[in-house]
């Protein structure tokens, strides 16, 4: 029975994945306008910094919804490397949001800004150092890392996928004690949660697909908590 329910989910997660996909994207795009909106409005950092991730959230989706209409090599490959190159560069922007979270000051948050550019600066050429590998899943042709990516590449982008969900979940609930908002932490849980949840079910060429789910709502509530905080100055 658990056998077939799994099977019921996965076939339901292929059959949806190509219309799904556009959907995340067009909610990535939603939030990106909220996002300069409210900075536009507030000049608050933390709707910058959200809306520069939601930016690389939103491309992501969008490079892998062409995927289910344009064909292998040409100018997949390149929209897919430059999707590489867009991760490493903004994902590492999650370690200022905790800082102006935290209400750091003075050397805290140069030494923040110093260890994000570092990691910006690695993230970009991991990017371009990732071997682009070929792979068909749900309808949709789309480049992940191949065998052939440098070890050293592989490392940071480890780094980059588990080691800001991490401190952001800690920064979180620190955050929650503080100022009396679970906010900033389910965005950094939510995106723990589903990435997760494609390795615990077995469901490995769907990883990207389900993680997605966890991106958005990261995205909403990192914009939730920029609102709050607004509010709250």
């Amino acid at each position: 029975m658990k056998m077939r329910g799994e099977s019921f989910v996965r076939d339901l997660l292929l059959s949806a994945c190509q219309v799904l996909l556009w959907v995340i994207a067009a909610l990535h795009l939603l939030f990106l306008c909220l996002a300069f909106k409210g900075y536009a409005r507030t000049k608050n950092m933390l709707y910058l910094l959200s809306g520069l991730i939601v930016f690389g959230l939103f491309y992501d989706a969008l490079i892998l919804s062409l995927g289910g209409v344009m064909s292998e090599g040409g100018a997949l490959r390149v929209l897919s490397r430059a999707r590489f190159v867009c991760h490493g560069a903004l994902i590492p922007l999650i370690f200022p949001i905790c800082a102006y979270a935290l209400r750091a000051k003075g050397g805290w948050k140069k030494a923040v800004w110093l260890v994000t550019g570092i990691l910006i600066v690695l993230g970009i050429a991991e990017g371009f150092a990732v071997e682009l590998s070929l792979q068909r899943v749900a309808g949709i042709v789309r480049y992940t890392s191949g065998e052939g990516t440098p070890a050293w590449a592989q490392a940071v982008s480890g780094l980059l996928s588990y080691g800001t969900v991490v401190p952001l979940m800690i920064v979180g609930l620190i955050v929650w004690i503080r100022q009396k908002t679970p906010r900033l932490f389910l965005s950094g849980f939510l995106m723990f949660l589903f990435s997760a949840l494609g390795p615990a079910t077995g469901n490995f060429d769907l990883i990207f697909f389900i993680s997605m789910f966890g991106e958005i709502g990261m995205a909403a509530f990192f914009l939730l908590y920029a609102r709050r905080a607004s509010a709250a100055k």
